[in-house]
């Protein structure tokens, strides 16, 4: 599956931070992560930090694939508003998914901190804008729900958006537990740190097929090279879609452009996370070098063709709405490119297992906050393989 278009703006920044090498030897392993994208290094880390022995597998080099794609902005709100997650769950369930997400968010920053690189993260505010006066009440239900649910949040008038900013919106909910990362350096170091601690990592592999046995899984490689594992964990991210044949994600495309370093960013309120009601999506963060990022304008391409060839097209009107929200902003284009973007009909991510497919993991972060599902992925996984029952499971499981 060709999950992006040429020019996504991370790999372009960093370069090729670690380079592997592919797989031409048979291997055995306790754990199998199929995958070198943010999800499988997240999945890596932990396990190898677990003591398992760990072998990591990517068809492309490291973290090419959605990672490098990921406007990585850190939320704790989902694709559903509280309000409808509990009308389908049920209060109690619907608040811990949203505590789940929120707890991930400083889980990052630790992981920051133990990897010895901040990777670009950076504590925001994040701004959630009613588009039209329609969504006012909307806004008002979620303010409350999310308040009676112990999160901190404060509810924006209009007159309190033109306060802070060089636009007009009717209404907005204020949240100062957001944060902004590099996915692709975070992906990496993770990855490097897994390596260190005894994993053992290979790109350029791709998979040609696997056996699930009574005591474990065999992978052969399109080159020959098998891999016996106890466990595999399908850290495919989209792709998995070409394995599980179950009906359970909507695949889109979404598309946005990065700007030159930008000296000044009046009427931009500290620089914070920004994003609509509206859909498809608009949205807008920063970087640590000063660029700002915009992305949207999401639209149901499965055909790799047609979507790069809607890029240009796309990131003008994106670029054209950045400048009348921000007239006094003296900005450039410098990338633009889109990647492949999944939504389940609930906003939760699927992880865990299935009957049809014993000693296989799946770690599905499919939504916009797919990076804090991925950090509770690689939580499930590994209690579960090393026999513990994760308390939040259950919210993520393929039967809800």
């Amino acid at each position: 599956m060709d999950l992006i278009s040429d020019h996504p703006f991370w790999p372009l920044n960093s370069g090729l931070i670690r380079s592997y090498p592919s797989l031409s030897a048979d291997l055995e392993c306790e754990v199998l992560v199929l995958g070198a994208g943010i999800t499988g290094a997240l999945c890596a880390y932990q396990l190898t930090k677990a003591g398992m022995d760990v072998v990591v597998l990517d068809k492309r080099d490291v973290a090419s694939g959605s990672t490098s794609a990921s406007t990585a902005m850190l939320q704790c709100e989902i694709d559903a508003p509280l309000t409808d997650l509990i009308e389908t769950m049920g209060k109690t369930d619907a608040e811990r998914a949203y505590q789940v997400c929120l707890e991930s968010i400083g889980k990052i920053a630790n992981l920051c901190d133990e990897i010895g690189d901040p990777c670009g993260f950076t504590w925001k505010s994040s701004v959630y804008l009613a588009s039209r006066r329609k969504d006012v009440p909307g806004l008002q239900a979620e303010y409350a729900a999310r308040r009676a649910a112990g999160f901190e949040l404060d509810f924006l008038s209009q007159a309190d958006v033109e306060a802070r900013f060089s636009f007009s919106r009717p209404a907005a909910l204020l949240s100062k537990d957001a944060a902004e990362v590099d996915v692709y350096r975070l992906a990496h170091r993770l990855l490097q740190r897994s390596q260190e601690a005894g994993g053992r990592i290979f790109d350029r592999t791709p998979m040609e097929s696997y056996e699930v046995g009574p005591k474990g899984v065999t992978v052969t490689t399109e080159n020959g090279a098998k891999v016996r594992a106890k466990w595999i964990v399908f850290a495919t991210g989209y792709e998995v879609v070409e394995v599980l044949k179950r009906d359970i994600v909507n695949l889109n495309s979404s598309f946005a452009f990065v700007s030159e370093p930008i000296e000044s960013f009046p009427g931009w309120w500290e620089k914070c996370l920004l994003w609509e009601t509206a859909r498809p999506y608009f949205y807008m963060r920063t970087t640590v070098d000063g660029r700002a990022i915009v992305g949207g304008e999401d639209a149901n391409y499965r055909n790799p063709l047609r979507r790069d060839a809607a890029v240009g097209k796309k990131a003008a009107k994106l670029e054209k709405r950045f400048r009348e929200m921000f007239p006094a902003i003296d900005f450039q284009p410098a990338y633009a490119w889109a990647g492949t973007f999944g939504e389940t009909e609930d906003g939760l991510a699927y992880i865990g297992s299935v009957p049809e497919m014993p000693r296989c993991f799946f770690t599905l972060g499919f939504g916009g906050n797919g990076i804090t599902y991925r950090v509770i992925a690689a939580e499930i996984v590994s209690d579960t393989i090393e026999g513990r029952k994760h308390p939040d499971a259950r919210l993520f499981r393929f039967d809800r």
